[in-house]
């Protein structure tokens, strides 16, 4: 039996967001996918790369733990062990703080600096190999439609309609307010 590109549709999805947004994910986790594969004769991971990045932007009094994690790009659940791997490949060192031995400072290193400038000019270039085929204005235009959906307020929570599984979504005015930016803070 055949079916229509819309009945086609019907089936595989239950709405035009829910295609958007597996589309989105999908996408994103292909696009990780190949940057991290541009990082992988450099011995590094992605996370990697974005705290050494966040800590080549610091100043001489280097940053803390949480600071680094609050900075990254995708949050990292464990930011101590990350660190303590870019520690053991000599991109970073750590000090404890002379008031509070609890905190611990990190500070990129010569080597980690070294680095950073070996992959600066393939960092670059990723995002046009990665997005060739879209246009400059379908890259604008891509870039405006994600950050709109990533703006604050413009998310909705949905509740679940007690007559039926279907769940339903409250207006804006109807949520609770959001406190602070949603997008992950980029170095």
């Amino acid at each position: 039996m055949s079916t229509s590109p819309g009945t086609e549709q019907a089936l595989r999805f239950s709405s035009p967001q829910e295609e958007a947004l597996l589309t989105l994910m999908r996408s994103a986790d292909f696009l990780h996918r190949a940057f991290q594969q541009r990082l992988k004769p450099f011995g590094i991971t992605s996370a990697q790369y974005n705290a050494l990045r966040i800590l080549r932007g610091a100043s001489e009094t280097g940053l803390t733990c949480s600071t680094v994690g609050r900075m990254m790009i995708t949050p990292e659940p464990d930011i101590t062990r990350l660190l303590a791997r870019l520690k053991s490949q000599k991109f970073v060192r750590q000090q404890r703080d002379r008031q509070d031995r609890r905190v611990v400072w990190t500070h990129i290193t010569p080597q980690g600096i070294q680095l950073l400038e070996n992959l600066d000019p393939i960092v670059d270039q990723a995002p046009r190999e990665l997005l060739c085929r879209l246009t400059c204005s379908e890259v604008e235009e891509l870039t405006r439609l994600l950050r709109k959906a990533q703006a604050p307020g413009s998310h909705t929570e949905p509740t679940l309609n007690p007559s039926s599984s279907v769940a339903t979504v409250k207006p804006p005015s109807l949520r609770s307010a959001r406190s602070g930016p949603l997008a992950p803070h980029l170095e």
